[in-house]
Parts: C-alpha cells; sequence; structure tokens
C-alpha cells in the first residue's frame, strides 16, 4: 500500500523559512509528478508547486520567488523549501504523488495523498 509520509510543518515567525518533506513508499514503480497544495481554513485546496520526473516546476504566482520545490527520484522524496513565508502562507500542506505502482508484475495508476502538516505563520 502507497504511503506518503510529510514531515517539516510548524510555526515559525513572518519572514521565516520551513523546509517541508514528502516521502512515498510501498508498491512504487515510478512517480511523474510530485506536487505540493495547501488549505486554508474556509478556503478550496490550491496546488502550491509541482515537479514532475523531469524536474520541470510549475509555482502558483503567490509563491514564485520564495518556495522552491525539489525531488530526489532515487528515495521519491520531494521537498518544499519555503522561505519569506507570510501569514497568508499558514494552511495544512498536502503533498501528493501520481505515477504507477506494480504489485506482482500488475501495474496500477497511483493517485495518492499524504496525511498533511500545519504550517502556521505568526508573530
Amino acid at each position: 500500500q502507497v504511503q506518503l509520509v510529510e514531515s517539516g510543518g510548524g510555526l515559525v515567525q513572518p519572514g521565516g523559512s520551513l523546509r517541508l518533506s514528502c516521502a512515498a513508499s510501498g508498491g512504487i514503480f515510478s512517480i511523474y509528478t510530485m506536487g505540493w497544495y495547501r488549505q486554508a481554513p474556509g478556503k478550496q485546496r490550491e496546488l502550491v508547486a509541482s515537479i514532475t520526473v523531469g524536474r520541470s516546476t510549475n509555482y502558483t504566482d503567490s509563491v514564485k520567488g520564495r518556495f522552491t520545490i525539489s525531488r530526489d527520484n532515487a528515495k521519491n522524496t520531494v521537498y518544499l523549501q519555503m522561505n519569506s513565508l507570510k501569514p497568508e502562507d499558514s494552511a495544512v500542506y498536502y503533498c501528493h504523488a501520481d505515477g504507477l505502482t506494480v504489485d506482482n508484475g500488475v501495474y496500477n495508476q497511483l493517485d495518492a495523498w499524504g496525511q498533511g502538516t500545519l504550517v502556521t505563520v505568526s508573530s
């Protein structure tokens, strides 16, 4: 069974930095795209950043120049370096992965979410 385990959230002051990590495990054959989404109270979940297996990246406008997404394909791990954090960045951050799993030679689509990690930016 595929698991995405996130870590790195917490409380930080405005202007501070945090680094989120998400490690995928369990029957993974390949991961095409890994991404970070966030959901603030009363708001819809939104894409923050994504990265393909070829390391092409995409960012939502509000985090461009402040956040950097990266991945280690060998470890099936994605990172989100968040700098110059603002109170409006406060949310639960979720990791997502899509690709393929394999089980006894049978391939299936991978579309998995992590459990979420809370980021709070406040003085």
